[in-house]
């Protein structure tokens, strides 16, 4: 078969199937992206380039839809030289989020697109107005209706489309969602997989060693904010670090904003508004914040953890919690509904209200004090992941569904 993928950020969410397709040794792949230094095998990339920024005097509102807008006519352009040099795919393969797929049908009217949907926005639900601390601003709700506009145009071209959790489809309008597959992603269990030797000795998570007899606590977001929970679990931190004098903490994430508001411009970061405000608080020699890193630390990290603690609003999942759940670590995480999807209550991990920092400091103690408790989550959170996260599953499910498509 022919393979058509875009995604401006190569290979965004394919790079697994990708990889998948290129092993079965029998496909074409043409990868349409804006340039990076990205590489795959087999691959062949065609790059795109925005041919003019936003104006500065479109609507505010406006802006994302424009941007996607042009980005949709960058990707027609390059899809009609593909075209002209004799390549007709037999699927296209995209992420609409970013609107690249909106013209695309006009370049191979007959050829089907399997489109990744990933979050429909609301203004009286999920994530907007969730936290009381951070009310929303006079203009918020005519963004976010505005910020459905690339869903829309995208679900109006009647083509196929998949999203990865049921949380993220229930987002969808009841009318559209028969047209979104469900297609759980998947992770590598070899990769991410648990060594329960790993307690018996000390590890090093970059500069810091961890000692058998440390209690480590792990936290993990692409950036430290509001948005997964930063604020709560550094106020759950000075009573965990005073009931446990051997509990360790590792913070693996960035000083960016990946979603919602900016902080303080005088403040720098997230991470700093909140440390300051515990700073006095906390024996900071435990505490490291890691930034970054490469992700071999990253497992590290995971498969040393005592307790590992996943916090989101309302909103998309993270990678980071499925792989957490495959190397069978003992989790605790937020009573929101994309959690809720993965982490069953003293069955897999336990839950604590993401608001209250006190709940999620009991649930993190409990772990640490109860042996057989977290043993009990630790085998769980495995269990879990090979039944309903394997990268083999997903990679069937996907090649299943192109097939139901295309055949």
């Amino acid at each position: 078969m022919r393979f058509l993928f875009v995604h401006q950020n190569f290979p965004g969410q394919f790079l697994h199937l990708v990889r998948h397709l290129h092993a079965q040794g029998e496909h074409e792949i043409v990868f349409i992206s804006e340039a990076n230094e990205g590489a795959l095998p087999g691959v062949r990339r065609v790059l795109y380039r925005q041919d003019r920024a936003v104006s500065q005097n479109t609507h505010p509102s406006l802006r994302e839809l424009e941007m996607g807008l042009i980005r949709a006519e960058a990707v027609a352009r390059a899809a009609q030289t593909l075209k002209g040099l004799g390549y007709t795919p037999d699927i296209i393969i995209g992420h609409h989020g970013w609107g690249e797929l909106l013209n695309i049908v006009d370049v191979f009217p007959t050829t089907p697109i399997l489109g990744y949907f990933e979050f429909f926005y609301h203004t009286d639900r999920n994530d907007v107005d969730f936290d009381p601390e951070f009310p929303p601003r006079p203009d918020l709700f005519p963004n976010v209706r505005v910020k459905n506009a690339i869903n829309l145009l995208a679900l109006n071209l009647n083509q196929y489309g998949q999203t990865p959790t049921l949380f993220q489809k229930s987002t969808y309008p009841d009318w559209a969602q028969n047209r979104i597959s469900l297609l759980r992603e998947g992770v590598n269990l070899d990769l991410c997989a648990p060594e329960p030797a790993i307690f018996e000795r000390d590890v090093a998570i970059g500069p810091h060693v961890i000692r058998p007899q440390d209690k480590l606590i792990t936290f993990v977001a692409r950036n430290l904010e509001p948005y997964r929970g930063f604020h709560s679990f550094m106020r759950a931190l000075p009573r965990i670090l005073a009931e446990r004098p051997d509990a360790r903490v590792v913070l693996i994430g960035g000083d960016g904003t990946s979603y919602g508001a900016p902080p303080p411009v005088e403040a720098g970061s997230w991470r700093n508004v909140f440390l300051n405000e515990v700073a006095s608080r906390l024996d900071l020699d435990r505490v490291h914040f890691m930034g970054k890193v490469d992700y071999d630390i990253f497992r590290t990290a995971l498969k040393r953890s005592d307790a590992h603690v996943y916090l989101t609003y309302p909103f998309v999942a993270s990678w980071s919690l499925r792989e957490a759940m495959a190397t069978g670590c003992a989790i605790v995480g937020s009573q929101t509904a994309s959690v809720e999807e993965f982490v069953t209550d003293r069955h897999n991990g336990l839950l604590a209200p993401f608001l209250e920092p006190d709940r999620i400091a009991d649930s993190i103690l409990e772990i640490l004090e109860d042996r057989n408790l977290a043993a009990k989550l630790r085998q769980g959170a495995r269990h879990f992941a090979e039944a309903e996260l394997s990268l083999d599953g997903y990679l069937a499910n996907y090649d299943a569904l192109i097939g139901s498509i295309v055949n």
